[in-house]
């Protein structure tokens, strides 16, 4: 009887498994976006978003069942970020309220045209009278005053004339209240006299530069109708000349 040469040969192995490492792409965008959030906090409002994200993504990570180590990861250094953005945020509002309250607004100023030097009259020397005229000369008689107003009253000093033309060139640039601009003139030198006689000698609308100085304001800044009569009326205008000035920029 003849043995079977195949019957002693042991059966093959079974073939081997090879197992898919599982998908780990949520958890990288994860910990990719956290630490963008994380570098970038400081940017306001922008670090939160991307701190938002890496932490959803990171969730969606760990339910799949993908890398929990990355995960976890972008979890805390997208809440780290969002918490960081959020602390720059609010400072920098603070920081820019405190400006705002500290530093009242104001139209920028135009530099003044140099005052030119009125020239100072000189005395001529009176001649010393002798005693013998100062004994036989008569006393003059005293003249009786009049109420009219003299030629110098009326169209002012040269000092005043001065100031009447600095003035007008503020009031063509930009806008002034009565007392800022008086204000200005006193700045620039003038005395107070000057000042004022120049400023009531202009032919100006003071409500018109109350709507102009409103105006002014609202091109660089925000306001609310109360602030900007506040503003209005901290520059010199009165209640009522605020209140036009900011009915006719529309609030």
């Amino acid at each position: 009887m003849t043995q079977d040469p195949y019957a002693a040969l042991p059966p093959p192995p079974p073939p081997q498994m090879y197992e898919t490492p599982p998908p780990r792409g949520l958890a990288i965008a994860a910990l990719v976006t956290g630490i963008a959030a994380l570098v970038l906090g400081f940017i306001p409002i922008f670090g939160l978003l991307l701190g938002i994200a890496a932490i959803v993504l990171g969730i969606i990570a760990l339910r799949k069942a993908q890398s929990k180590g990355m995960s976890w990861a972008g979890i805390v250094t997208g809440a780290l970020g969002a918490l960081t953005s959020i602390l720059f945020t609010v400072l920098g509002f603070v920081i820019l309220e405190e400006i705002r309250e500290s530093v009242p607004l104001s139209p920028p100023t135009v530099s003044a045209t140099p005052e030119t030097a009125s020239p100072t009259p000189t005395e001529t020397p009176t001649p010393t009278p002798s005693p013998t005229e100062t004994a036989t000369s008569p006393e003059p008689a005293e003249e009786p005053t009049t109420d009219e107003p003299t030629e110098d009253e009326e169209t002012g000093t040269t000092s005043q004339q001065n100031a009447l033309d600095s003035a007008e060139q503020y009031i063509r640039y930009m806008a002034f209240s009565r007392s800022g601009l008086i204000d200005q003139l006193e700045f620039e030198g003038y005395s107070n006299t000057d000042a004022t006689w120049a400023v009531d000698n202009l032919s100006v609308d003071w409500n018109e530069q109350a709507a102009k100085s409103a105006e002014s304001y609202l091109d660089f800044m925000s306001f609310s109708r109360s602030e900007l009569i506040d503003q209005l009326v901290f520059e010199g205008f009165t209640q009522s000349q605020a209140e036009y000035g900011v009915d006719q920029a529309g609030l």
